[in-house]
């Protein structure tokens, strides 16, 4: 439920990822009928630590 209020309360501007193991709470979010939102159905405890991984990886690749 947080994911779909953050995403009424944001301007179109502004992307949303909506990360949660509840493919409802995603559909819903993404469904809303804009390009705002993207979605992922995982658990968090497992996306985040890859999300870090990545952007470590990110950021030694630019110095």
């Amino acid at each position: 439920l947080h994911s779909i209020a953050i995403g009424n309360m944001l301007p179109s501007t502004v992307r949303v990822v909506c990360v949660d193991i509840n493919p409802s709470v995603v559909l819903k979010l993404v469904d809303r009928g804009t390009a705002q939102s993207v979605g992922v159905i995982s658990d968090v405890g497992a996306f985040l630590p890859i999300l870090a991984d990545e952007l470590s990886r990110l950021k030694i690749l630019r110095g």
